[in-house]
């Protein structure tokens, strides 16, 4: 069984790749083009799923790709500018939690 897979160790396994080229990673305004690319991809594969004929040759595409293109830009995105996604994936989850915490309606009945 393959070990799961950390923030860290993509991103270091992101790094890894990046850095074989003289070229580095993109400079920020280009890699938010191409996040901003990235999610355009993934809407495109929603509409698809859910009622939009893709164009005469264009597949329905592939959801799972596309989130992990996504991914990728954003782990580029974080190496770059030196920010921890592990961390900031924490952080995000517990302002979330806290923040969210009775703003749905649980399963279990309890909530707002």
């Amino acid at each position: 069984m393959t070990p799961p897979l950390t923030f860290a160790d993509a991103s270091a396994r992101v790094d890894a790749y990046i850095s074989q080229f003289r070229e580095g990673y993109f400079p920020p305004l280009l890699l938010m083009a191409r996040l901003t690319e990235e999610a355009g991809e993934v809407a495109r594969v929603i509409a698809h799923e859910h009622g939009k004929t893709p164009k005469p040759g264009e597949g329905a595409g592939d959801l799972e790709l596309e989130l992990a293109d996504l991914l990728f830009v954003m782990m580029c995105m974080a190496n770059e500018r030196g920010i921890s996604l592990e961390r900031g994936f924490a952080r995000m989850m517990d302002k979330v939690e806290t923040r969210d915490a009775h703003r749905w309606t649980r399963k279990d009945g309890e909530g707002a």
